[in-house]
């Protein structure tokens, strides 16, 4: 079985956001920074080179596999900030429809800016993903 390349890392989750180059992407990301932080009462973590994590559980596949893992990380990309949440919450369609410019999948938000969503409904979407989370996997 491969091993998983996303894991949990010493580095600086700081550093890493003060270093994006682009002033906007930079705010950005430190606004959603901050939502995760409140949502989950955790400080950033750095998961691999590139993803913010916030809180942590013990995720179980259904085929018996378990790994550490974040309830909720963003990553800034090249174009457009990901978002990550869990896949199940309840409502998820409704509230995308009201988030508004934005795409992703099944558990993933690519966002370009934050201006183009709105942030109360970005807020409940990172707050019910963190609660399904603890839910699904508890720590």
């Amino acid at each position: 079985m491969a091993e998983i390349k996303t894991k949990k890392t010493t580095a600086d989750p700081k550093a890493y956001i003060n270093a994006i180059k682009d002033e906007r992407v930079r705010a950005d990301c430190w606004t959603i920074a901050k939502m995760m932080e409140k949502a989950t009462k955790s400080k950033p973590k750095m998961w691999g080179p590139s993803i913010v994590g916030f809180g942590s559980c013990r995720y179980k596949y259904s085929d018996g596999r378990e790994m550490d893992w974040m309830l909720i990380a963003f990553s800034p990309r090249k174009n457009y900030i990901s978002v990550y949440t869990y896949p199940d919450i309840p409502g998820r369609k409704d509230l995308l429809a009201k988030l508004g410019k934005c795409s992703g999948g099944k558990s993933c938000l690519n966002i370009k800016r934050l201006s183009d969503v709105h942030l109360p409904t970005l807020k409940t979407i990172i707050d019910k993903s963190v609660a399904g989370m603890r839910k699904a996997h508890p720590a």
